[in-house]
């Protein structure tokens, strides 16, 4: 071995440790999936806890007890939850019919603009009755299988809620607990890097609220001047999906130009792409470096990096966490740069 140059037993170490490093991490990811039930709730409530720690410290320090304090944060975490969800669902509903209608015109206009046979929507919605009483058996095995999912989502978000009031609540003991655990003398470092891992996290979920935040009155005002149905709902679409970097602003800004096109025709629908895409501007070239970088900074592609492995991973889930576990990540590795050079 030590006939060898230099630069390539160095190379050689590197890549054992790279591949050590990629062996450990593809037997957590398989564990994470493997217990997704109970590692899922986890690591919602370390984001929830990231972001309501400033409303639970503000009660804290109006000599509220603690546990009162984590009862009433977590209180208001559900009246905000409910209270979009509700616009959100109230907004479709209404728009629901409107969008519908526009599909349909536009189905019409292609198929009479093409001409083709067979194309017409009395056809397709024949073709359409023939697949489901053929395939009847497995629709409703996929509808059971999709309230079974939807009831496990929902017994996730409870027990997510429930961890966010013990994380509030507990953190000082969750801390010396921690310390307890450590081996040897690492106790220090340990704990310095779970802060700095979690200071990341925090500062990624301030930062992506108070944007979502900026995002959402912005469009919610464009759409109020331009006379859009279910603005408010859609503005607080935008706001959900502001937490879901670059996919969620699309889904949400589509939606908002599909409704302005069903109700108020093509003009005001390109007014609102308009106002979505200066949005976007004045987020990706003002609001993220003048905010973000205060926080956590990371590139682009990392970004888009992380959103597609943790969909691949976890779908919807993966990719409402890649971004702050990345955030993590990279908070733990600086951590780890500065005390070992």
């Amino acid at each position: 071995m030590h006939l060898l140059p230099e630069s390539v037993r160095r190379f050689a170490a590197w890549c054992a440790v790279a591949l050590l490093v990629a062996g450990v991490v593809w037997i957590v990811v398989r564990l994470c999936v493997t217990f997704r039930t109970t590692v899922t709730p986890i690591l919602l409530a370390l984001l929830g806890t990231a972001l309501l720690r400033p409303l639970y410290r503000g009660l804290v320090r109006t000599r509220i007890n603690r546990s009162l304090a984590a009862g009433i944060t977590c209180a208001a975490v559900l009246l905000a939850v409910g209270g979009v969800g509700y616009i959100v669902a109230l907004a479709l509903i209404e728009s629901g019919p409107q969008i519908v209608t526009s599909l349909e015109r536009a189905a019409q206009s292609l198929a009479g603009y093409f001409g083709a046979a067979g194309t017409s929507l009395k056809d397709l919605a024949s073709h359409v009755r023939q697949l489901l009483s053929k395939f009847g058996g497995t629709a409703l095995s996929n509808l059971i299988s999709g309230v079974s999912v939807l009831g496990e989502y929902i017994a996730m978000a409870v027990l997510a809620l429930l961890l966010v009031f013990f994380f509030l609540r507990d953190a000082p003991r969750i801390l010396r607990g921690l310390r307890a655990l450590a081996p040897g003398d690492s106790a220090d470092t340990i704990e310095a890097v779970a802060r700095r891992a979690f200071a990341a996290v925090e500062g990624f979920m301030r930062g992506t609220t108070l944007i979502a935040l900026i995002d959402a009155v912005c469009i919610t005002v464009g759409l109020l001047l331009l006379s859009v149905p279910g603005a408010l709902g859609l503005g607080a679409l935008v706001f959900v999906g502001a937490y879901i970097p670059y996919l969620g602003a699309f889904i949400s800004g589509a939606l908002a130009v599909l409704v302005a096109l069903a109700d108020r025709g093509f003009v005001v629908a390109l007014w609102v792409l308009g106002v979505v895409l200066a949005v976007q501007v004045l987020e990706g070239h003002v609001l993220q470096p003048l905010i973000q970088s205060r926080t956590v900074q990371m590139h682009p592609a990392a970004i888009l990096l992380a959103l597609t492995a943790g969909a691949s991973v976890a779908g919807i889930v993966g990719l409402l966490l890649a971004v702050p576990l990345t955030a993590a990540a990279f908070g733990i590795v600086h951590e780890l740069r500065d005390r070992h050079p």
